[in-house]
C-alpha cells in the first residue's frame, strides 16, 4: 500500500527528522494557519460591493505578487533546486522575500520539499496524499494530510540530510534565523503603507485585514493545493517516479508551479509549463533576470530532453 512501511523501514528514516519544532513556534504555526484562514473566509461576503478598497487590493496584489515569487522562484526553483545560479544580493533578496510568504523559514522549508522529493509519493515523504492508501476514505484522510495536516506535525526534516549547502551558506543561516522579524514586517507593513497612504486608522485596518491576513491565508493554499491536488487530480503526460500531476486550473495561481508532473520528471529544469499554452510566470521571471544577469547558468528544457521524458504512446 502506497506510503506505508514496516518496523525496518521506519527505523531506515528515522534520520530524516532532525527534531521537533519549540513548542513556541508550534504554537505560531497554529495560529498562522487558523487566523489567515478565518480571514479569508470572512473575506467572501465583504469582497461583494464593500470593504476592499483600491488601495487595499493594490497592496494585497503587490505584496502578494512579490512574496509568491520568492517562493516559487526562490525557495522553490533556486534554492531547493538549483535551477540557475545567482549572485549574493540576488540570493538574499530572493531568501527574504521568500521569508515574507510566511511559508515558514528557508532551511525548513527546503529540507522538507528536497525530502519530498527523494520520497514522493512513498513512506518518507512528509506530505504525499497517498500516505494512507488508497481507498476512498484512505484518499480523503490522505488529501487533509497532503494539504494542511502535515504542517501541523511537530516533526522537522534533517537539514543536515536534506539542506547541508544551505547550511554551510553564512547568509541563509542569518535569514533562516530572522524569520520571525521578517514574518512582522510582511504582516505589519501592509498596516503602515495603508494608514500613511489613506491617512486614517480604517486605511490601516482594512490594509492589515486585506493584504496581511486574507493574503497570507491565500498563499497558503495556493501552495498547499500543489502538494495535495497536484498528487492526486491531473494529468501525466512526464515519465516522473511518482504520483506527480500537471493541474491546469492552478496554473496562473501557483505561478506555474501547478505543472508539476514535469517538475518531477526533471525537478532542476528552470521552467516547469513546457509544452505549448502552459503559463509558467516563475519561469518567465528567471528568464527576465537572466537577461538582466542576475541569473546565469538557467537549466532550460531542450527539445530531446523532454521527448526522453514523454510517456510513451
Amino acid at each position: 500500500m502506497v506510503g506505508q512501511s514496516g518496523p525496518g523501514e521506519q527505523v531506515a528514516h528515522v534520520d530524516l527528522l532532525g527534531g521537533k519544532r519549540r513548542l513556541a513556534a508550534h504554537v505560531a504555526v497554529y495560529l498562522f494557519v487558523i487566523v489567515p484562514f478565518a480571514a479569508l473566509v470572512i473575506a467572501i461576503p465583504l469582497s461583494w460591493g464593500w470593504g476592499l478598497s483600491r488601495l487595499d487590493a493594490a497592496l494585497a496584489l503587490g505584496l502578494h505578487t512579490v512574496t509568491l515569487l520568492g517562493v516559487t522562484v526562490g525557495f522553490h526553483r533556486h534554492f531547493t533546486h538549483r535551477s540557475f545560479k545567482a549572485g549574493r544580493v540576488t540570493r538574499i533578496a530572493l531568501a527574504v522575500v521568500g521569508s515574507m510568504a510566511v511559508q515558514g523559514p528557508i532551511l525548513h522549508w527546503v529540507a522538507d520539499h528536497r525530502r519530498h522529493h527523494a520520497f514522493a509519493d512513498r513512506a518518507g515523504d512528509p506530505h504525499s496524499p497517498w500516505t494512507f492508501g488508497t481507498s476512498p476514505a484512505a484518499l480523503l484522510r490522505g488529501m487533509w494530510h497532503a494539504h494542511i495536516g502535515w504542517i501541523l506535525n511537530r516533526d522537522l526534516s534533517n537539514q543536515h540530510r536534506f539542506a547541508p549547502d544551505l547550511l554551510a551558506d553564512r547568509d541563509i543561516r542569518v535569514i533562516h534565523r530572522l524569520f520571525g522579524p521578517l514574518t512582522l514586517v510582511s504582516m505589519l507593513a501592509p498596516a503602515v503603507l495603508g494608514g500613511l497612504l489613506s491617512w486614517t486608522w480604517q486605511g490601516a485596518l482594512t490594509a492589515f485585514f486585506w493584504a496581511s491576513l486574507v493574503r497570507v491565508a491565500f498563499q497558503q493554499h495556493v501552495v498547499w493545493s500543489v502538494n495535495s491536488i497536484c498528487h492526486l487530480v491531473g494529468e501525466r503526460p512526464f515519465a516522473a517516479r511518482d504520483r506527480s500531476t500537471n493541474f491546469w486550473p492552478l496554473a496562473i495561481l501557483s505561478f506555474g508551479d501547478s505543472w508539476h508532473n514535469l517538475h518531477h520528471a526533471d525537478p532542476t529544469c528552470a521552467r516547469h509549463g513546457v509544452e505549448r499554452g502552459q503559463v509558467d510566470i516563475a519561469g518567465r521571471v528567471i528568464w527576465i533576470l537572466e537577461k538582466l544577469g542576475l541569473a546565469y547558468d538557467v537549466r532550460w528544457p531542450t527539445a530531446g530532453r523532454l521527448a526522453r521524458l514523454h510517456r510513451a504512446g
